[in-house]
């Protein structure tokens, strides 16, 4: 048996220290070093903790020419989920490691457990957080009578590798990462060692056995996920699942992805029954196109590489109090600052004594910039209390002389103003020519312009 070993580790940071001390050297927080056993037994591998039959031969690996090597991609994994496929670049990759990350309460279980509901192939779900009968009462809600659907509740590691060697699972899902423990460390599940050991033998275990393997990460008051910062590069993928929970849209995004592009999203929708894919969400953004109400504009935006048609709705009113309001909710409150700034400045109109509310309709957060136009567009309406056509679609960067700028793949944004119908988008001047696609092309320079076309 090895001697027993103790450190001190950031719980912020993840670095490691020899003696406490009052400040991390590294993160500059206080008080976040803690005492924990770093070696308890003689590490062993993963492997060795399964019984006779063992799921990888150990061989000795070699160096190889590049031109050796083979290049061919192995076939991914079809999830049978088209948004989530989509955020990962094609399906599961064999042998990655993913990891998701989300708010309390967002709906990381239900997603992964729906998931595993719909898998076409065996797939092992771990729960270290609730009990078999908890989670068999959510799948109920989601689907009935699955075979390919087995739930372990367990936080041991060892244990773990010791059923999954029974059950052979094509897939293995972990809820979450910061419960589990391992053996090889003597200290609390969730510290920064437990969670960089554990994270370890399910990377070791993934690449070794062609495994795909995910695993949901708490995050803390911060937004960012618990534990060490190694811990996410240490992963194939992270993915972070947002939303508002106040509303029934949920965002997955790519934070990293060594398989595929970070720019998709896939956009779900929360009901009783589980999480519905979205496959056209600019239809629900604007439910609301028909009503005639001064102070709403339709922007083109990108989410990611997905075109989104959102609804910017403005309210200008008189303040009441010396000090005028300014709120935004889903759009930066600064840049609606420098807009309003720029409105003032350059175009000449008086807003400096009134109250601006700003909102982006489906509880989405954007900070695309080409929604600017929208915004402008937004608060002027409500200023004059002039409608705006619901015909009519917004797509530019207003910067700070007054002027309107052209934004990226705009081709994408015109064409799906055109497969919603809308008449006419107005666009900033762009050497780029865009093909007719049904939708009128209208180009403003400046702000002036715009204002003689819409309040003339």
């Amino acid at each position: 048996m090895a001697k027993t070993k103790t450190t001190f580790f950031c719980q912020n940071c993840g670095a490691q220290h020899s003696r406490w001390q009052g400040q991390c050297t590294t993160c500059k927080e206080w008080n976040t070093l803690v005492e924990e056993v770093v070696e308890k037994t003689a590490k062993k591998d993963w492997s060795q903790n399964v019984e006779e039959n063992s799921l990888s031969r150990k061989r000795t690996q070699k160096p190889l020419r590049i031109s050796q090597i083979d290049a061919t991609e192995s076939p991914r994994m079809d999830t049978t989920n088209a948004e989530f496929n989509r955020v990962l670049g094609g399906g599961l990759v064999p042998g990655s490691v993913t990891l998701l990350g989300g708010e309390p309460g967002i709906g990381k279980s239900t997603l992964l457990l729906q998931l595993c509901l719909n898998l076409p192939f065996k797939t092992l779900y771990v729960s270290g957080e609730e009990s078999a009968q908890q989670i068999k009462m959510r799948a109920e809600r989601i689907k009935k009578n699955v075979d390919n659907c087995y739930i372990l509740t367990e936080t041991k590691t060892q244990n773990i590798f010791r059923q999954v060697a029974e059950n052979q699972p094509n897939a293995l899902i972990i809820d979450s990462i910061q419960t589990l423990q391992t053996d090889h460390i003597e200290s609390t599940a969730g510290s920064v060692s437990q969670i960089r050991e554990c994270t370890g033998e399910l990377i070791k275990f993934a690449k070794e056995t062609n495994t795909p393997v995910i695993l949901i990460g708490h995050i803390t008051k911060d937004g960012n996920i618990a534990g060490p910062k190694v811990l996410e590069h240490m992963v194939d993928t992270v993915l972070q699942f947002e939303g508002d929970r106040n509303h029934t849209y949920r965002i997955l995004r790519a934070l990293k992805n060594r398989f595929g592009s970070t720019h998709e999203i896939g956009i779900y929708e929360m009901l009783g029954h589980g999480l519905r894919e979205v496959s056209n969400p600019s239809e629900l953004l604007i439910s609301q196109r028909g009503s005639s109400l001064s102070g709403t504009a339709i922007a083109a935006t990108m989410e990611g590489m997905r075109p989104l048609i959102i609804e910017v709705q403005a309210l200008v009113s008189t303040a009441v109090y010396g000090t005028p309001q300014r709120s935004a909710t889903g759009y930066n409150l600064k840049r609606l600052n420098m807009i309003l700034a720029v409105l003032e400045k350059r175009a000449g109109f008086k807003l400096g004594q009134k109250d601006v509310f700003l909102n982006i309709t489906g509880g989405i957060n954007v900070d695309d910039p080409a929604i600017d136009l929208a915004v402008v567009v937004a608060v002027l309406s409500s200023n004059f209390d002039i409608e705006i056509s619901s015909q009519h679609c917004f797509s530019a960067e207003v910067g700070l002389g007054g002027e309107i700028r052209p934004v990226s793949r705009l081709e994408q944004r015109v064409n799906e103003a055109s497969k919603l119908g809308f008449e006419k988008i107005f666009v900033a001047p762009s050497k780029t020519a865009l093909k007719n696609s049904g939708t009128q092309i209208q180009t403003v320079s400046k702000i002036e312009e715009l204002v003689k076309f819409l309040f003339a």
